[in-house]
């Protein structure tokens, strides 16, 4: 009983390792806070040209693309969601 309660305490009182590998858990809210800006610019000056020339169906094609990019842009966690419904609609685990 001692013996354990010795080894129990040793156990909690050990340091945690550290990681040893990059830091990498603001990379993504980085490069969306520094890409999504200049993907809105891009967007904007696309749309204006298919607008200002007319051609509306183009227009249309484009919008409903640059949604669907900006969704993967703008919302967190949409690629690991999206894999784990295809993964689970497969029936694997």
């Amino acid at each position: 009983m001692i013996l354990k309660t010795v080894v129990l305490t040793l156990i909690e009182m050990s340091p945690t390792p550290t990681p040893t590998g990059i830091d990498t858990g603001g990379l993504a809210n980085f490069l969306r806070a520094f890409f999504a800006p200049l993907f809105l610019v891009v967007v904007s000056v696309v749309a204006l040209f298919f607008l200002f020339t007319r051609e509306i169906t183009r227009f249309v094609q484009f919008l409903i693309l640059a949604v669907a990019i900006g969704v993967i842009f703008y919302v967190p966690n949409i690629i690991e969601v999206t894999a784990k419904a295809i993964a689970g609609a497969l029936g694997i685990k």
